[in-house]
């Protein structure tokens, strides 16, 4: 269970420490399902308890708490490095500095009022958060096999994964948060479902590869800004008059 910790742990504050390993990759996908199931459980007694845009407040708060932050600050960074008029180099120092720039900080806050807005809109629903959820986290496990990573001559969090064969846990999660994803929403709503999946998976694309265009490839900020990406373009979509 190695692997499924390291997962954890690179997706989480959960379980401690542990240095993530390509192995960790077709873990992904099912770690991404239990939060989305955990959140979607939470909304579902929220909306029982509280008018809808309490609920959903109470769900984006909950979001940011199971996964420690780590994928907002990943956004934040990617937002701060990727979009400001900077030189490579630049842009890679900036999205391992500490602070937070004005970038950063209006794609947040965007994303954030959008999450909101859309849960509030949306009837709470278990299996629909199960399957986003699925399915971004296989969009950050496939992302690596795809891209170059940008930091490969200085070294990060994400370097760890490059270690190893990837390419088979990859195509692991690439299948099973595919099929988790197409399975939960089109569960949920067929049309509406389908539509929001491939619209998750192409905004999560369009960021990776601007990272690609700008600084060569991935990195681990990348890959939560992707993540992140795919949960809101996916949950505005859904919230559609289906």
């Amino acid at each position: 269970m190695s692997s499924a910790r390291a997962a954890l742990a690179f997706l989480t504050p959960i379980g401690g420490a542990a240095a993530p390993t390509p192995s960790a990759f077709g873990w992904f996908p099912a770690l991404g399902a239990a939060i989305g199931a955990v959140l979607g459980l939470l909304w579902w007694a929220a909306a029982r308890a509280f008018p809808s845009p309490v609920a959903a407040a109470i769900v984006v708060a909950a979001d940011l708490g199971i996964t420690g932050l780590l994928h907002i600050d990943g956004l934040l960074d990617s937002a701060d490095g990727l979009l400001a008029p900077l030189d490579r180099d630049r842009r890679l120092a900036v999205m391992s500095e500490p602070s937070v720039g004005a970038f950063g900080v209006a794609v947040a806050g965007v994303v954030l009022v959008a999450r909101f807005a859309a849960l509030s809109a949306l009837s709470p629903s278990i299996v629909l958060l199960t399957g986003i959820w699925c399915g971004s986290r296989a969009v950050m496990a496939v992302a690596p096999s795809c891209l170059p990573y940008a930091r490969g001559d200085t070294g990060g969090l994400a370097s760890a994964f490059l270690s190893g064969r990837r390419r088979a846990p990859a195509l692991v999660a690439a299948g099973s948060g595919l099929a988790g994803l197409l399975v939960a929403t089109m569960f949920w709503r067929p049309l509406g479902g389908a539509v929001a999946a491939a619209s998750g998976v192409l905004a999560a694309s369009a960021v990776l590869w601007l990272a690609h265009r700008r600084i060569g490839g991935f990195t681990g900020d990348v890959l939560g800004a992707a993540g992140v990406t795919f949960e809101t373009v996916a949950l505005v979509v859904a919230a559609a008059k289906w």
